[in-house]
């Protein structure tokens, strides 16, 4: 059954939602005074680690930074 709704204002954009909250994360962050500020951006630091497997056995994962600031 087809929706009669409209698509939302981030689709219509073209946008994905993801990007549309990273967005407006941002902007929030950016509204934010001092100390707030300062606090909230060392938090949208990402650390993550990658493992690949090489015939089956898992090799050693290496741990990656995504830095949004870079």
């Amino acid at each position: 059954m087809a929706s009669n709704a409209a698509a939302p204002f981030w689709r219509s954009a073209g946008m994905t939602y993801i990007t549309y909250s990273n967005l407006c994360a941002n902007l929030v962050r950016n509204c934010l005074k001092e100390p707030y500020k300062s606090e909230a951006l060392t938090r949208e630091k990402v650390h993550y680690s990658i493992g690949k497997w090489v015939d089956g056995k898992p090799q050693k994962p290496t741990i990656r930074s995504d830095n949004p600031e870079a």
